[in-house]
Order: C-alpha cells, then sequence, then structure tokens
C-alpha cells in the first residue's frame, strides 16, 4: 500500500496512544497520526508523555504546531528520536489558541514561513517532513492561493500535502463549525494532483464510506478520514479480521494500563450500526464498572452484544481489497 493511501487524521483529545493502539488492532496498514502536539509542550514539558507510543502503532507519524524554524527543528529531532515514521506541520488547524500562537491555519497566508519550518525540519532530521493544510483561510476562494502556497512549500522540499477539503473561517466559526460549514472543494484537491503531478496529494474531509474513498483514489494519491473512522472504527477493518479479535486483544493491552476507563472510551463506536451497538455503548460507559479498572469489562461486554449471533470475518467490496493488497 502506497504510504499515505489511507490514514487516520491527528485529532485532538482523540487520536491519543490508547486510540492509535485501537485502531491498529483494526488496520494493519494505515497510517496514523498524534494528536497536535505544539512545540511549546515539548520545549517546556514533558517529552516523554507526549511522544512515547507503543511500537505496534506503526507507520506513525507526530503532527507539531509551531511557527518557529529554531524550535520546529529540535523538535523535529526529539519526534525523529523516538522512531515516528513522518513529522507533520500543522497548517489547517482554525482554533482561537492556536492563532494566538500564530500557528495552524494561518500559516497558509505566510507560505514563506512554511517553506522556512520545512527547510529548518528537513536539514536537522532525514524523517520525511510533511504538510495538513485547509483549501483556503477565511473568505479567500481562489485556486491561485492555494496552488501559491502547495508551490512554495514544495520548493522547499515537502513532497507530501494532506488537504483538508476546506476552508478555515478564522473569525466567528469554531472548529467544530470549521469542519462542517464552510463547503468541501474537493475539485480544488484534485487539481492540486493534476498541476504538482510530483508530489503526494492526500485528501481530507467529509468522507464517511468506501464508496467516496474509492472515489477519491481515482483522483488523488490517499484518503485520510476524520471522525468517521472513530464514531464507525470499524470501517477501518482489514478484510478477515472480526470485532472478537479486536476486543480481545484490547483487553490484553487495558491490563497494562493505568486506567480501563482511558482505553474503553475509544472503543465506544466498534460496534456502529450493529444491532445491540447500544448494549454496547452502554456497558464501556458504566461508571461504576469502569471504577474497579477490570478489564474483563471488555470480554463481557463482547459476550453480551456478540450472544446469539455469529459474526462473520470482515468482507470488503473489491475495491477496497485491492487497496488493500496493493503494495
Amino acid at each position: 500500500m502506497s504510504l499515505h493511501r489511507l490514514c487516520v487524521a491527528p485529532m485532538m483529545d482523540w487520536t491519543d496512544r490508547h486510540c492509535r493502539y485501537f485502531l491498529r488492532q483494526l488496520s494493519s496498514r494505515a497510517r496514523l497520526y498524534t494528536e497536535m502536539i505544539t512545540t511549546g509542550a515539548l520545549l517546556h514539558g514533558d517529552v516523554e508523555r507526549h511522544l512515547a507510543f507503543s511500537p505496534q502503532e506503526h507507520p506513525l507519524a507526530a503532527q507539531l504546531g509551531g511557527s518557529e524554524p529554531a524550535d520546529l527543528a529540535h523538535c523535529a529531532r526529539l519526534v525523529e528520536q523516538f522512531g515516528y515514521d513522518e513529522v507533520n506541520l500543522n497548517c489547517g488547524c482554525p482554533s482561537e489558541r492556536v492563532q494566538r500562537g500564530a500557528f495552524g491555519a494561518c500559516l497558509m497566508a505566510e507560505p514563506e514561513l512554511v517553506a522556512d519550518c520545512v527547510i529548518a525540519m528537513r536539514e536537522s532530521v532525514s524523517t520525511p517532513v510533511t504538510i495538513k493544510h485547509r483549501t483556503g483561510v477565511d473568505y479567500i476562494e481562489t485556486y491561485d492561493f492555494l496552488a501559491r502556497f502547495v508551490d512554495t512549500v514544495s520548493r522547499a522540499g515537502c513532497g507530501t500535502f494532506i488537504v483538508h477539503a476546506r476552508n478555515a473561517v478564522l473569525k466567528g466559526l469554531s472548529p467544530k463549525e470549521n469542519r462542517e460549514v464552510p463547503p468541501l472543494k474537493y475539485e480544488f484537491v484534485y487539481r492540486l494532483k493534476r498541476d504538482f503531478p510530483q508530489l503526494r496529494i492526500v485528501i481530507n474531509g467529509g468522507i464517511t464510506s468506501w464508496e467516496q474513498i474509492d472515489a477519491h483514489l481515482a483522483q488523488v494519491d490517499g484518503v485520510m478520514l476524520g471522525r468517521a473512522a472513530y464514531h464507525d472504527s470499524w470501517i477501518l477493518a482489514d478484510e478477515g479480521k472480526t470485532r472478537a479479535q479486536v476486543v480481545h486483544a484490547m483487553a490484553g493491552y487495558a491490563s497494562s494500563q493505568a486506567s480501563l476507563r482511558h482505553v474503553a472510551r475509544h472503543l465506544l463506536g466498534l460496534y456502529h450500526g450493529h444491532p445491540r451497538a447500544r448494549l454496547w455503548r452502554r456497558m464501556l460507559s458504566d461508571h461504576a464498572r469502569l471504577s474497579h479498572n477490570d478489564p474483563r469489562l471488555l470480554l463481557e461486554a463482547l459476550d453480551a452484544v456478540e450472544s446469539g449471533t455469529k459474526e462473520t470475518p470482515h468482507e470488503r467490496r473489491p475495491q477496497a481489497e485491492e487497496l488493500q493488497a496493493r503494495p
């Protein structure tokens, strides 16, 4: 499979190491991303807490938030020392906190600065440096704005661009609204691939099904899923996988962790669309049971949901099978 053919987006408060370990039990090949980690958190905080991960999580990228080339270079070195497969720079987050730090989506208005950041990181590490960004900022709706950003940053040596196919509206919309209100501009992303065929272009935003994944892969190099991969995590499952296998693996993992609650919260979407999905969510959200910190709760929930049913191995349509098998 291509390095970025199927990816799971960095999502604040969601894609922590427990979530990523769970997603890896579903998909052996999807590229996973950390939550955004600011340079300040690594320069002044607990580096081990922010960057430690399980070897099983590979392929894994660390997303950094920052705009000072020297700081990003230092943090990229830390990321490389911890063994990540990619360093990704956030140029798409619209939150006010990120804007106050002068990074995230507002960096799209300063492509030369982003290029300087890429150069500084690439000179410091051999790990690939990539960019995640939007199609535009505020009410700049022209394709030329996006193309200039990509052209400038690619000349600095960045070869992979992950494009959330919406503008980031920096004033007037919340981060949640920024994921839903600005219209999707998939054609802008397709055009980037046509205009920059030498670059790896990955599309993100509003993708919720394998039909959509297949359609996008006919136009670009990869697809990044966001909340769909979290709320309906079974969409990622490898052919032949069963939910029982995943739950048993997570019960074993949870036995080595300090908090079952921190692990179980990421599993709530595993049975999305299943007739007993509500029972699954209720059992894994039972505060009294979770307080005992006993991983056997996962197995009991599995038995309750699967009782009387025999789950067949996960099957995909031919296009998706080809995606999983493709080198």
